[in-house]
């Protein structure tokens, strides 16, 4: 049976190199269909209780927590803002989180960082992977690729060390 993985970059950059990272660990999986997202869809107001009050839920809260809610398998990948998460991806945290403290379902998730430094985004990724539980996913593994633009070409993993943690990582979850 196909699984359905919702996989996406928790950046708004156009070229994100975490939405590169989740694109190629999504295409390891076998027998799956993989939905791409791109967090620029899910543009919304600056959350606040206020807005929420005075207007509700945009819609683009109910279609990113819809994507959730569809998919069997959910792969994130974080870029790290000030050690953090980015804006786009907490304020999209923000909304959902409204419509359900839950916002992951309790879907499995794998939890990927990436950052042209040595750390690869691995401050922000020891967050995730400690706050996701509490927002209802259950994390099945993570990894943290490190100084992107050494490691990764033409959509890939070229260092084959770090290719075959990520692989060993993504066989043992078997979806």
């Amino acid at each position: 049976m196909t699984k359905k993985i919702l996989a996406f970059g928790a950046s708004n950059s156009s070229d994100s190199i975490n939405k590169q990272l989740a694109s190629y660990a999504a295409k390891q999986f076998k027998n799956a269909s993989v939905d791409l997202l791109d967090l620029n869809d899910y543009e919304m107001p600056i959350y606040s209780k206020d807005r929420e009050k005075k207007d509700g839920f945009p819609q683009l809260a109910h279609d990113f927590y819809q994507k959730i809610g569809e998919a069997d398998f959910i792969l994130i990948s974080f870029a790290e803002n000030n050690g953090n998460f980015t804006a786009a991806f907490k304020n999209i945290l923000d909304w959902t989180s409204r419509i359900n403290s839950k916002t992951f379902q309790e879907k499995p998730l794998l939890l990927l960082a990436t950052s042209p430094g040595a750390r690869g985004g691995g401050t922000v990724l020891d967050i995730a992977v400690k706050r996701m539980p509490f927002q209802g996913g259950i994390v099945k593994g993570s990894f943290s690729l490190p100084s992107f633009n050494d490691n990764f070409k033409e959509g890939k993993i070229t260092n084959e060390t770090l290719d075959s943690d990520l692989k060993k990582i993504i066989k043992e979850i078997n979806l």
